[in-house]
């Protein structure tokens, strides 16, 4: 319940989401009831953000959406719903534009589902998600890594992170999403990369130069780090065991 909500206070401390994921023109796939507009000001490069949901179309197809079309894609427990993750995160990363982020949570099954399948807490869960686990409880489990593997090479995997952080291990089974922090997440984040890049199968890096002052004080570190070697090049690294001087 609310868990794009829940997830705002550990986002706003990730200056990635400022500057890099919640940029220019979004979409938030499955984002009613909780949509991640109704926190547009807490991210200042974030133009708009458009809340695909039913009424939209099936978004394991996404159809009516063009290819690289939107900036950006924030869905939050919605792939756990499709038919077929693997068709739709296909699809997702076509409709974002190259060098743009999907950002994804989905729960994670030994923190909610919980060894039970389907699902207790929500029955409309098509398959249960497990970051890398070699063996899975469920038969309808999916190895998040295996899905990311099958999105090819344009998929950059930058974040895959369980996200437990207000999980109370303590406690019995218990849906832990129906306290107004409780997250039973795994939270992936992927950019497409560049067709360059993916040519190159290296990051294209930029050719442009700063500007003066930012050079001078790169170019500082540089010199610094010179000077450093030039001046203790009698002594070999992590060698000198002489008494500390005051």
């Amino acid at each position: 319940m609310k868990e794009c909500s829940k997830s705002l206070s550990r986002r706003l401390g990730d200056s990635n989401f400022l500057n890099k994921y919640f940029c220019g023109h979004g979409l938030d796939i499955g984002g009613k009831p909780d949509p991640l507009i109704l926190y547009k000001e807490f991210f200042p490069k974030l133009e708009s953000v458009r809340t695909w949901d039913l009424e939209d179309g099936d978004a394991q197809f996404m159809e009516s959406m063009e290819d690289n079309s939107v900036d950006f894609i924030h869905s939050s427990h919605c792939l756990e719903h499709l038919n077929d993750p693997y068709e739709g995160l296909q699809n997702w990363l076509r409709v974002v534009k190259h060098g743009g982020y999907i950002v994804v949570t989905l729960p994670d099954e030994d923190l909610y589902e919980q060894g039970i399948f389907p699902s207790t807490f929500n029955k409309d869960h098509k398959n249960t998600f497990t970051i890398n686990k070699t063996e899975s409880w469920s038969d309808k489990s999916v190895n998040i890594l295996d899905l990311i593997k099958s999105l090819g090479p344009m998929a950059d995997l930058r974040k895959v992170e369980l996200i437990d952080y207000t999980y109370r291990y303590s406690l019995p089974r218990y849906d832990h999403t129906l306290t107004p922090v409780g997250e039973s997440a795994i939270e992936i984040i992927i950019r497409k990369r560049e067709v360059d890049e993916v040519k190159s199968k290296k990051l294209i890096r930029t050719n442009d130069q700063p500007n003066e002052e930012i050079k001078i004080h790169l170019n500082q570190y540089t010199d610094d780090m010179k000077n450093m070697k030039n001046s203790n090049s009698s002594h070999p690294p992590f060698s000198n065991t002489s008494d500390i001087d005051n």
